[in-house]
């Protein structure tokens, strides 16, 4: 009986793209900078979970989009989460999601998955300094308002 044990193999790279590096030092300045990559007109639209990625000086090395949901939920998996911020180099992350509704409470959910990520995170010695929920009019701080 011959069994193939053969794998593939995985090629990993990160190229930045930035030559200056944007710095977060606050909500507010993770907010700025994350608003700008909903196309016109789709933050009211559905939700999507975004996830803002920083080196050790908390200088942006880029974001990406986590999942695309419908117009009450997305659903966000810890592992893509984290296999974004260890392909990238990062020690710390910004999570952020847009509520359509207008609505900047957190919901139990939104809760759930901070909570998880950040102990996910942990394990990797990667820092959730916060979770943003964003809407055009503004936006809510889970550090701000002590939830981290």
């Amino acid at each position: 009986m011959d069994i193939d044990y053969t794998v593939g193999e995985v090629e990993l790279s990160y190229n930045p793209k930035f030559k200056k590096l944007h710095k977060v030092v606050s909500s507010e300045d993770a907010y700025r900078y994350l608003l700008p990559t909903y196309k016109e007109g789709t933050i009211c639209y559905k939700e999507y979970f975004k996830v803002l990625f920083l080196n050790q000086s908390n200088q942006v090395l880029g974001y990406t989009l986590i999942s695309e949901g419908g117009i009450t939920e997305t659903c966000a998996d810890v592992r893509v989460i984290l296999q974004a911020a260890l392909l990238t180099n990062s020690v710390a992350i910004i999570l952020a999601h847009n509520h359509p509704s207008g609505n900047l409470k957190p919901s139990r959910q939104d809760i759930e998955i901070t909570k998880q990520v950040k102990e996910a995170a942990r394990l990797m010695r990667i820092t959730v300094l916060d979770h943003l929920i964003l809407t055009d009019a503004g936006y809510y701080s889970f550090a701000d308002e002590g939830e981290l």
